[in-house]
């Protein structure tokens, strides 16, 4: 059995890993996957895909949870909170500098023609996340009716995502409960393993961190949660001038944390739409741009919800820098925290429902309804890209719809990677709106 890894060198993959996990959570889990279980044989495949699941299971980004589950399982607490921490930290010092440099340049003319390249390109991408969530999640006429009635409700009525998922989980319990075999899907275990289970040093006759904590220890580590949660809000109450904004901003993020459950798409619909249309923190073209920049950057795409945050109290602010930066990292903070607790309180406890088909296709149902919201998104975001003064073919941008359909084939039909694809598009907007 490979031995225990020294922490240091733990320490160095998970901040080599903050800097170069581009490609979105597929990227960050090849690398992991990679390092972890092919190289290093720190932990077996069918540990590391077991972990994968539960995570799926939990609300938050799933690849910065499978670091903070994996730290923890090879180095305990402090593991878990250096894997976490460091997944996160580069791309929110890379987007802060490319904030305030959107701020500062973002009104020259080659600034523009950049942006209005790269912004069909989003949509291109979104469209790819689209196609691919749906091709796993829509795999029986229910769920393709779910995702419709998703659609339909934020897209007609603007129904709050809230509301739509929490309505999928009700009819999801009650098709469990009286029809569980029309929604039942196959379950297909693929864990070909590289060696032996007992090569690694975490495999799966290993007893799990956290599997025996106590319910008093989860209610202290929940307390400290929350201590943690409020120490800026007593902050911003004595040390600011508006803390109604901040109160605002920042349980509003503290909300999105826990609705992100499938992944960064689940949640960002409902953080572009609600910021730009009801809290008019900033605008549809500023939210594309925020797309933008968070793909240009390694770490979580939901990393762009910081990117509001500093729009957020950018605008508020009469244009000021520093209340954008606190801005920037309290909505950091108060996003990616979460997480740190559904592991280590929550993981536990999940891991014993791991298995449990009932609570797969409920999630099942709520990954169907993310579908649709996702299409709200890219008709949303798409519709002043496409038609950027007003829904007419004389306002119809060629261009753009071109680029659109360029940049998805290079990255259906050739699997051409996002950076070449951001690098390309910026080439293009300077040639075709310079």
């Amino acid at each position: 059995m490979t031995e225990k890894p020294l922490f240091k060198d733990a320490l160095k993959f998970w901040f080599i890993l903050g800097w170069i996990s581009f490609g979105g959570t597929v990227g960050h889990i090849n690398i992991m996957h990679e390092f972890l279980v092919e190289r290093k044989k720190w932990i077996s495949d069918s540990r590391f895909f077991h972990a994968l699941n539960l995570c799926m299971l939990l609300p938050g980004p799933e690849a910065q949870q499978l670091a903070i589950y994996m730290g923890r399982q090879l180095h305990g607490r402090k593991g878990g909170l250096a894997a976490g921490i460091l997944f996160v930290l580069p791309a929110m010092f890379i987007l802060l500098v490319l904030s305030v440099c959107y701020v500062y340049f973002g009104n020259q003319p080659w600034m523009f023609a950049m942006f209005d390249g790269f912004k069909p390109a989003v949509i291109s991408m979104i469209i790819v996340a689209l196609l691919g969530i749906g091709k796993k999640a829509l795999r029986t006429p229910y769920h393709i009716a779910i995702a419709t009635l998703a659609f339909s409700c934020i897209f007609f009525f603007n129904i709050s995502m809230v509301f739509i998922i929490l309505g999928t989980i009700g009819l999801a319990i009650i098709f469990n409960y009286l029809w569980p075999d029309l929604i039942q899907q196959k379950q297909a275990e693929k864990n070909q393993e590289l060696l032996p289970e007992k090569e690694y040093y975490f495999n799966k006759d290993s007893v799990a961190a956290g599997t025996g904590t106590s319910w008093k220890s989860a209610g202290l580590q929940i307390l400290v949660f929350v201590l943690l949660w409020l120490l800026p809000t007593f902050a911003l109450y004595y040390l600011t001038s508006d803390f109604a904004f901040w109160r605002e901003l920042t349980f509003f993020f503290s909300k999105t944390a826990f609705l992100t459950i499938g992944g960064s798409y689940t949640v960002l619909p409902y953080v572009a739409q609600y910021a730009v249309t009801k809290l008019h923190w900033l605008s549809k073209m500023q939210m594309i741009d925020g797309f933008a920049l968070a793909e240009s950057t390694p770490g979580p795409l939901i990393i762009v919800v910081a990117f509001v945050g500093f729009m957020a109290a950018y605008n508020h602010f009469d244009a000021s820098i520093s209340m954008g930066i606190l801005g920037l990292l309290l909505t950091t903070f108060h996003t990616f925290l979460p997480s740190f607790l559904f592991i280590f309180v929550g993981g536990p406890i999940i891991e014993k429902a791991h298995g449990n088909h009932k609570i797969t296709n409920v999630l099942s149902f709520v990954t169907a309804a993310v579908v649709g919201v996702i299409l709200n998104l890219t008709l949303f975001l798409g519709k002043d890209i496409v038609f950027p003064g007003g829904i007419s073919f004389q306002n119809l941008d060629i261009a753009a719809v071109i680029w659109i359909i360029i940049t998805l084939i290079l990255m259906k039909k050739y699997k051409l990677n996002e950076l070449y694809i951001i690098g390309i598009s910026l080439v293009f907007g300077l040639w075709h709106y310079g």
